[in-house]
């Protein structure tokens, strides 16, 4: 509608039409946002960020419970903090897009979201699938699925979960990652995908912030996936690949009380540079190697990632730091002194190691030497990014946790092929 067409209509608009509308997502959505057409059983929208995938599956969780007395939905996160934060609170969550006279009740510590016409929508954590175990549902909506952890458990507990009333559905929303989850809901019978850019919501969206990430992002393998929603495959040549992490996946308390920790660290070349990379392995007492914690900061000055090594060795009693030294060896750990890491630091050079250091790395974790205890998504998207030969083609311009990872578990190997046993730890 032109300007000034639409400029005479909205001025006849009634007070009460106006405010009607401003609650009207069958008016307010555009056509990608809508519902597919047909018997599915999973809607499964992949797209970019700030597309409007939360308001979306807002949107269709409010019409159910409305259209739906007394129907049982589950709200799926990747923890409760952001199922509450995003799907629940959010400014595009069930609190905000719903009008005051239909406004739903939020009960924090029941984790419940409930309706007057007796609809209940009860939040979930993905971390943990067995709270999914013995609940019924009629309908789910499940957030940003890519980056669940213990992804396919937690599905798998919801699926089972989905056996109220005639056509039980679940909304998947997400931004699209190779992991097995989103790859096995895209091969599976019963399910609708809808793809979507950032561009399509571009009328919601900071002018400036699209030109930024544009300029910054455009064309990069790392603005594909997040900006126009493409689901990648994984990198030609990499040492990692998405279904072999998944396959080392393991619950954070299931690993013990380990035999020995070394914390990696890639620290950046100035304050304004990259991230300081800093990851925590360990020596579990059954001789496995575990990925327990990625402490990693972005663009801190060195006091800063300083205190974040003292903290990350605090916490899990680190036997000694192996810090690649691209800002001088004696310069790393006089900062780290400062920062009162009193631990010994074992300096490596980036130069002459990284691909010598990473590709036997990733030899054990096709052994099934190493695991990770939990999930690390930036981490992990580095990881399956570093290439044969010591090429990078991940996000970022540098992998930055990657590197601090390798070194932590390089450090851990050496010691088991030279027969190296356990010592008394600071606790």
């Amino acid at each position: 509608m032109p300007a000034a067409e639409y400029a005479a209509w909205s001025r006849r608009l009634r007070r009460d039409a106006a405010a009607s509308l401003l609650f009207d997502w069958t008016w307010w959505r555009r056509g990608d946002q809508c519902p597919p057409e047909g018997d599915w059983h999973v809607w499964l929208l992949l797209a970019g960020r700030g597309f409007g995938k939360t308001r979306t599956g807002a949107e269709w969780v409010r019409s159910y419970a409305e259209a739906h007395p007394g129907a049982r939905i589950a709200l799926v996160a990747a923890s409760l903090h952001e199922a509450r934060q995003v799907m629940v609170e959010g400014e595009s969550g069930l609190l905000a897009i719903a009008p005051d006279e239909v406004q739903p009740e939020y009960e924090s510590s029941l984790r419940r979201v409930s309706w007057a016409n007796g609809a209940i929508a009860t939040l979930y954590s993905a971390a943990e699938p067995d709270s999914l175990r013995g609940p019924e549902h009629s309908a789910a909506w499940c957030d940003e699925i890519a980056k669940w952890p213990l992804g396919e458990a937690a599905w798998d507990n919801l699926m089972l979960t989905m056996r109220i009333g005639e056509n039980p559905r679940v909304v998947a929303t997400t931004t699209p990652r190779g992991v097995p989850l989103v790859r096995r809901l895209i091969r599976e019978k019963g399910v609708a995908t809808t793809a979507g850019r950032t561009q399509a919501n571009s009328d919601n969206l900071s002018p400036r912030w699209l030109a930024t990430m544009g300029s910054i992002y455009g064309g990069t393998r790392l603005g594909r996936q997040e900006l126009d929603g493409e689901m990648l495959e994984d990198v030609e040549g990499a040492l990692w690949t998405r279904a072999l992490i998944e396959r080392c996946r393991v619950e954070t308390d299931a690993i013990g009380k380990p035999a020995r920790v070394i914390i990696g660290v890639d620290p950046p070349a100035s304050a304004n540079g990259d991230a300081c990379g800093i990851v925590v392995a360990a020596l579990l007492r059954d001789g496995r190697l575990a990925v327990v914690e990625d402490a990693s900061v972005e663009t801190p000055p060195p006091a800063l990632w300083a205190l974040a090594v003292a903290a990350a060795a605090a916490r899990w009693g680190a036997d000694r730091i192996v810090a690649e030294s691209n800002m001088g060896g004696e310069m790393v750990t006089a900062t780290l002194r400062q920062a009162d890491v009193t631990l010994p630091v074992v300096a490596v050079h980036a130069s002459v190691g990284k691909a010598r250091r990473a590709e036997p790395v990733a030899l054990a974790y096709e052994r099934g030497q190493v695991v990770h205890a939990g999930a690390f998504a930036a981490l992990e998207d580095q990881l399956c990014g570093l290439q044969v030969g010591g090429g990078y083609a991940g996000p970022g311009r540098s992998p930055d946790r990657a590197d601090a990872c390798v070194w932590a578990l390089a450090a851990l190997l050496d010691g088991v092929r030279k027969g190296r046993r356990p010592g008394v730890r600071r606790m």
